[in-house]
């Protein structure tokens, strides 16, 4: 056991995998624990704790002691295991829902993993009981193994933490990672279609992965992207397959019984610790971008959970109601005022409050007062008009394509987003409201100054002040 105490300070919660890799030691004493470099599908390598061992399975009344390799990620207990079958030379690989040609595991539970409740004990006991099911192993012939030795080794070294990626490079063949521009979508709700469609048609991707934190089989529209295959989209229920995303869009939100608002956000919060730290981990340079609700405070726990830069943890905030609040002014209400000024900024529903960042009015003291009295009425009129545009599924997914687009492209185009907005309009607490922002690849470049105005900064004050009291409340 003194193995564990010189676990490298790389693991961020190294007390809690000690204690958790202490009971499987002790429950399977045949496996071996060991430090080892790990390649992930992107090229990447990082140094990690792995151990391997057979587990015993029973299968038509024959007992057989499977032999299984694990690896245990620096965001352990908070990420699942990466798992793979480890064959020996006379043994071959049955592929079935649980395994692939790479021997590569995928179980229920580890798409559903979430600490405290998720356990590498429990996974072993799930891993067995789907072998008992479903044998994963069988016995090869001398000739057979012979034939299949070359890609056993193959195998073996994609265990050891070799993979397809890399081989492939090594031939050379294939685009250049670092200029691939990829999305991966959380949540396969009608939101997170709805984004996977909206993305996919603005062109701004190379590849658009949804990833369907699900239970069960395909179903409802995930089913349907399944059978009508879009190009360059890919469906998977591993998160693996978000690694190296330029931008992780989060659409997910819990559906449980929750009796009220807070156990609700409680609920979405719980379910976002079992989610962050493992995309975190596999897209470590991605711009986070939160379209679950509420958005300010999901936004807030994105950037603690994920430990990243606060320029790079945005929220859709109200970059869909600003694009609507621009157009009416222009094409509805034909205003005389500009547009491009004009943003809706604060928090999303309600709360909202009608904002300009130019404050060149007129000449004189009378005629800007005139303007700003006119601009006002308008403002108004324009927000009456926005009260009645809900926020579907299929709008926000457009308001997330026209972030991504910018984010993915560099634009430096102006947005309003959810961003930090500790020490703007005097607000002193770790809040996320809706400012105007001008966003690039590495997320918030830089925050717009805005017309000074009492009655806005009031506001702002005011939701910043509910929405910290209710981050309070929260356990994260």
């Amino acid at each position: 056991l003194s193995f564990f105490l010189l676990l490298p300070k790389q693991y961020k919660f190294r007390d809690l995998t000690i204690e958790e890799l202490k009971n499987v030691n002790k429950t399977y004493p045949n496996f071996t624990f060991s430090m080892n470099t790990y390649t992930f599908k992107d090229g990447s390598q990082k140094d990690l704790l792995n151990f391997s061992g057979t587990v015993p399975v029973k299968y038509a009344g024959n007992s057989y002691n499977i032999p299984i390799h694990l690896w245990i990620l620096d965001s352990h207990p908070f990420a699942p295991p990466i798992c793979f079958l480890k064959p020996t030379v006379n043994m071959g690989i049955s592929v079935g829902k649980h395994v692939d040609a790479r021997g590569r595991i995928y179980l229920p539970y580890l798409q559903n993993w979430s600490h405290p409740k998720s356990t590498v004990i429990g996974l072993i006991k799930e891993m067995i009981a789907k072998f008992e099911e479903e044998l994963p192993l069988y016995s090869l012939s001398s000739s057979d193994a012979a034939r299949q030795s070359e890609l056993l080794s193959y195998i073996a070294k994609i265990t050891e933490g070799e993979t397809d990626m890399k081989s492939k490079s090594k031939v050379g063949g294939g685009k250049n990672e670092g200029c691939f521009n990829k999305i991966t979508v959380v949540g396969a709700g009608d939101l997170g279609i709805a984004c996977v469609l909206a993305v996919a048609a603005k062109g701004a991707a190379d590849k658009v992965v949804l990833l369907d934190l699900s239970e069960g089989a395909a179903k409802g529209g995930t089913m349907d992207l399944e059978i009508f295959a879009l190009p360059n989209v890919e469906i998977s229920k591993d998160v693996s397959a978000s690694a190296d995303s330029k931008v992780v869009v989060l659409t997910v939100n819990s559906l449980g019984n929750a009796q009220t608002y807070l156990d609700v956000i409680q609920s979405n919060v719980d379910l976002f610790r079992g989610i962050i730290p493992a995309i975190s981990h596999y897209s470590q340079n991605a711009v986070l971008l939160v379209a679950s609700h509420p958005v300010e405070v999901m936004t807030y726990v994105s950037w603690k959970l994920s430990a990243f830069p606060k320029s790079r943890v945005v929220g859709v905030g109200a970059n869909l109601d600003t694009e609507r609040f621009q157009y009416i002014l222009t094409n509805l209400l034909k205003a005389q005022v500009p547009a491009k000024d004009a943003w809706i900024i604060g928090e999303q529903g309600e709360d909202k409050v009608p904002s300009w960042t130019s404050c060149n009015l007129a000449a004189n003291q009378t005629e800007a007062m005139a303007a700003r009295n006119s601009r006002e009425k308008v403002a108004n009129r324009a927000m009456e008009i926005l009260k009645g545009r809900g926020q579907r599924s299929w709008s926000v997914g457009l308001s997330v394509a026209d972030l991504t687009d910018s984010i993915l492209k560099d634009k430096r185009k102006v947005h309003s987003v959810s961003t930090l907005a500790k020490g703007c309009c005097n607000i002193n607490s770790e809040v996320f409201l809706s400012l105007p922002c001008i966003l690039g690849t590495n997320g918030v470049i830089e925050m717009v100054k805005l017309e000074e105005d009492p009655l806005v900064q009031e506001k702002l004050q005011s939701s910043a002040g509910s929405i910290h009291d209710l981050q309070q409340q929260l356990k994260l």
